[in-house]
């Protein structure tokens, strides 16, 4: 889909993510100059003495080779690519000539975050200006060596051209005079690329991810891999609440019997990040994994060490149930009046169960004090969250900390908040040694920032005449957010308390309806049990699911086609016209998305107790949001229960594709981690912990589950989207929605259970 939408502005919204783009502009700042500290050389010397660095964010040699500084995480999406794609492209250089940057987490950065699927929408826009700028100035400068006007020459492929005269970037940078330079609103104004002159991003460019070749011949070095010297090994204790445990006693005596185990240390965290924690350190890991296993710890347990799902599951029942709980979210039209003039009415409680990211690289950390700083070595998704709190840990000021970045063995979103760095860093500072420190995988678990249990209660009103005419969601889990990033959290329209973005978003969906109404609740229970977790698609992964499931279900009741019902309230009007640039053309992409997805989809023949259903969605919110239309074929055997997910469909409008085969696999990840949670991911807090800690008990999507796929991605030069996480959405109300149509049955809880199918078929 080519240029449906016209921009109106380029500008974009600033809510959570003004921080990144204020961080931005600042480093974009530039005086082109050789250097930014060069202004008493001449051009000559500073190009003899270094290279040409127009901004923090890439520097050019006198080779003419370029490096992209990164400052995001790489964990498996390929993320350096991407940006150094988008700064080569305005750039004009050779892509041959790219190489990539990891930076650690000097305050020069700014605001240093990698989730939420943002690095490409919020580094689009700086670091296309970046490499804009850079072409300018390598033009004034070429054309001057060429003796030619600047409007008269070009830049290609890392080379000014003036009709039949061309000189290199190296020549440039090893001859040029740069004098130029930008002020901020230059900057902010300088245009960027259409998609007819682009050569390095746009759906039809190929280009392998720098990170590959690493990971595949294993020199990548990942958190786990860092040591430093004279270290000890080390491994947490976890106690037996994750807040409100106090040590009353440990007993060593048998560990000491452990050869290489050298002791103990009773964290006492002045952050309260970590509460009866005690840790073990020794020479090496294996007997640091000995020694914890033969220590004996008494504790005094918090209040939540008799809490179980089942607790947290009726709380959140109740909060639902109750109309003076939480907050509002939306609140278009009148839902009460439609309630109280409805002439009929439906409703559908939607649950989900506690989930986790057991991501393959345990939690890792080193922690080592040089001089008077600490560095800490490990992959961390949001170092400007975790530094303030683990210099409060540490008692020091946060300049005196750093985060060595690695690669990451997975995030999915455990990785934002680095509270496993506390426990080195602060026996680190108790014994006086660099420490490295290591969770086993039930450690990892036991410490897990869970996807919370979740409860969803809509009601749909029909009037007079039988028409739909309002919805009311009210939805309960606990909140990220609120454990680790409470100023973050903006009011309720209501004013009756504020709200977790993450953990309501989803809920302002694109459709048109006259009366909406919904309300986000804190499960307290919850919040006090664990650390709530941003998982994987964050709220949209279990709010969506019941708000796709629910859709269904009314169109069921009117009779209704469940995807002509849905193209009928995607008309784009009002507010859900969308704007510049994030969300131009608002519902008639996503109303798009679906068109092509049923056409795909319409000459499928089903065989017996067969269904396909759909869902849609547009994650991550409504200010960034990747339009995806999914569709899941099933088979249901009714003696079993036994879902089969046949195959996956999604049509996919993300804007303008960065990098096509890295876009192509975090739809095809997230489309199977949708699957994942939806068919097997289940876990339970048993007297105040989790019940599952390993993938003995704990079972993801396995290979012979694994459907087909069928991925279109929408061509598009609007603005580009991220593309990590919203595939995850639609998967589990499309295979519900299929299975209705299979068998006839609706399902309301996650994951679905054979058990659940085969009680609905009997009842």
């Amino acid at each position: 889909m080519k240029k449906l939408f016209q921009k109106k502005k380029e500008t974009v919204d600033l809510n959570r993510r003004s921080f990144m783009v204020g961080s931005a502009s600042a480093g974009l700042i530039m005086a082109f100059a050789p250097s930014l500290i060069s202004f008493d050389l001449s051009a000559a010397e500073a190009v003899s003495q270094q290279a040409f660095s127009p901004t923090i964010w890439w520097h050019m040699t006198p080779n003419g080779d370029v490096v992209i500084n990164i400052a995001k995480a790489e964990m498996g999406q390929h993320i350096g690519t991407a940006l150094a794609r988008i700064v080569a492209d305005e750039l004009e250089c050779d892509w041959d000539k790219v190489s990539i940057d990891y930076v650690d987490t000097d305050k020069k950065w700014g605001f240093m975050v990698t989730g939420g699927s943002w690095s490409v929408f919020h580094s689009f826009k700086p670091l296309s200006q970046a490499g804009a700028a850079g072409r300018i100035a390598l033009i004034e400068a070429g054309a001057q060596l060429l003796g030619v006007k600047p409007e008269n020459a070009r830049a290609e492929k890392g080379q000014v051209i003036a009709g039949s005269k061309s000189v290199t970037y190296a020549e440039i940078v090893q001859k040029g005079k740069f004098n130029r330079t930008f002020s901020a609103d230059e900057i902010a104004a300088l245009p960027i690329k259409p998609a007819n002159k682009r050569h390095l991003t746009g759906l039809n460019q190929d280009f392998k991810a720098f990170d590959i070749p690493a990971k595949t011949n294993g020199s990548a070095v990942y958190g786990i891999d860092a040591e430093v010297d004279n270290m000890v090994y080390a491994r947490p204790v976890i106690p037996p609440t994750r807040y409100g445990s106090e040590v009353r006693k440990v007993d060593d005596s048998k560990s000491k019997k452990v050869n290489g185990y050298l002791g103990y240390e009773v964290i006492k965290d002045p952050s309260d990040t970590l509460q009866g924690w005690v840790v073990v350190y020794a020479k090496n890991y294996p007997a640091a994994i000995k020694a914890v296993d033969l220590l004996e710890v008494d504790y005094k347990k918090g209040e939540t060490a008799y809490v179980s799902e089942a607790d947290i599951q009726a709380e959140g029942k109740r909060l639902v149930s109750s109309d003076s709980t939480g907050t509002l979210f939306v609140d278009d039209g009148d839902v009460a009046k439609a309630r109280i003039e409805a002439k009929e009415s439906i409703e559908g409680l939607y649950t989900t169960d506690t989930a986790n990211h057991f991501q393959l690289e345990p939690l890792n950390a080193v922690a080592e004090f040089k001089g008077d700083t600490w560095y800490v070595h490990t992959g961390n998704q949001w170092p400007s969250l975790t530094l303030p709190v683990l210099a409060k840990a540490l008692e020091v000021p946060q300049e005196k900390v750093v985060i060595k970045p690695y690669y990451l063995g997975g995030g999915f979103g455990r990785r934002l908040y680095g509270d496993w760095i506390i426990p080195a860093a602060l026996t680190a500072k108790a014994i006086g040694r660099p420490v490295k420190l290591v969770f086993t995988r039930a450690d990892d678990s036991l410490f897990d920032q869970s996807r919370s249990a979740s409860t969803s209660l809509l009601k749909a009103s029909f009037d007079k005449e039988g028409n739909f005419s309002g919805l009311e969601q009210a939805f309960a889990a606990g909140w990220p957010t609120q454990a680790m990033a409470p100023s973050f959290m903006p009011a309720g329209i209501d004013g009756k308390g504020n709200f977790d973005p993450f953990s309501a978003s989803g809920a302002d969906h694109w459709y048109s309806m006259t009366n909406h109404r919904a309300r986000a609740i804190n499960n307290e229970l919850a919040q006090k049990t664990f650390t709530p977790g941003w998982l994987r698609s964050v709220g949209q992964g279990w709010i969506v699911w019941g708000l796709e499931s629910f859709i269904d279900e009314i169109a069921h009741k009117l009779g209704k086609d469940p995807v002509e019902f849905r193209l009928a309230m995607l008309d784009g009007k009002g507010k859900q016209a969308g704007k510049a640039p994030e969300s131009v053309g608002g519902a008639k992409r996503l109303r798009n998305t679906l068109e092509v997805l049923a056409k795909k989809v319409a000459n499928i023949k089903l065989g017996k107790d067969e269904g396909i259903g759909f869902a849609i969605s547009a994650g991550q919110e409504r200010t960034m949001p990747a339009w995806i239309a999914t569709a899941a074929h099933v088979h249901v055997n009714r003696q079993t229960g036994k879902i089969t997910l046949k195959k996956l469909y999604a049509v996919v409008d993300g804007g303008l594709i960065i990098h096509p085969n890295g876009a192509l696999a975090q739809i095809e990840g997230s489309l199977l981690w949708g699957a994942s949670l939806a068919l097997f991911e289940s876990n339970a807090y048993d007297n105040g912990q989790l019940r599952s800690t390993n993938f003995n008990t704990y079972l993801p999507l396995r290979m012979n589950d694994m459907p087909e796929m069928d991925i279109e991605l929408v061509d598009s030069d609007e603005f580009p989207v991220g593309l990590g996480e919203p595939g995850v959405i639609g998967v589990a109300p499309a295979i519900s929605n299929a299975v209705f149509n299979a068998v006839g049955v609706r399902l309301r809880a996650l994951p679905m259970k054979a058990s659940h199918v085969t009680n609905a078929l009997s009842a």
